[in-house]
């Protein structure tokens, strides 16, 4: 059963687009919680006491931006609020995968599929601003021929025409690996948890339900990191 599909089915629209609205809905009320909380004078110095919405979105978007300073090197935050925005959408909509009754937007491929083309797109867009026309020289494999002649420095491919169907295949296969990869594990984990507790409505599905708070959070960090990794690859020269 899903909630979002029976209202969506009332209303004659998808229910991705629902549960969507129910994801982003949340974020924004996380968002204006901590806004609120280090709003005023010395009050975003201190953390707070005990377990907070602010500290928790702290300690989760300093971990990320270490992480994309090590990833992606000293222009992270430029790009850091796009896998910021991916890695949060991501992990409530996981989360809601765990609550019976309704669904994510991750359960859907065209979801996990439309993040995976978004990433492909973001990271593709970094490299061709960063290198011009110089970009497909990363689908062209190494120089192995560096002649200097006339005051010119030519990086002369050989293994080109073998590189370049490679590569831009290997590529768009990104899209592919980064959407089955969250749906399949989010579809794995939500029926377990399905199946457990209506077999065994207490203690074993408390059980399921930690790992899978586990898994939505290690899913949305992994399809995050991937997406640093490619835009801290597409800044790299290409030699």
């Amino acid at each position: 059963m899903n909630l979002f599909e029976t209202i969506a089915h009332q209303l004659h629209v998808e229910w991705i687009y629902l549960s969507a609205l129910v994801a982003a809905g949340l974020l924004v009320v996380a968002g204006f919680a901590v806004q609120r909380a280090v709003a005023g004078e010395g009050r975003g110095v201190l953390p707070e006491e005990g377990m907070s919405v602010r500290n928790v979105f702290e300690v989760v978007i300093e971990a990320l931006g270490d992480l994309g300073q090590t990833t992606i090197g000293d222009e992270w935050r430029k790009y850091f609020p796009v896998v910021g925005t991916i890695f949060f959408f991501v992990l409530v909509s996981n989360c809601m995968n765990l609550v019976p009754g309704i669904q994510g937007t991750t359960a859907d491929p065209s979801v996990t599929f439309a993040w995976g083309i978004v990433s492909f797109v973001v990271y593709n867009f970094v490299g061709i601003r960063q290198h011009g026309w110089k970009y497909i020289y990363q689908f062209m494999g190494p120089a192995l021929w560096q002649p200097h002649i006339g005051g010119h420095h030519y990086h002369v491919r050989l293994l080109a025409p073998v590189f370049l169907p490679l590569e831009i295949v290997l590529h768009f296969a990104r899209i592919l690996t980064l959407g089955i990869r969250l749906m399949a594990n989010m579809f794995a984990d939500h029926t377990v948890v399905v199946i457990f507790l209506g077999m065994v409505p207490f203690a074993i599905p408390a059980i399921f339900m930690g790992l899978g708070l586990l898994v939505s959070f290690l899913q949305a960090f992994v399809f995050a990191l991937l997406t640093m990794i490619y835009i801290g690859q597409a800044l790299q020269e290409p030699h």
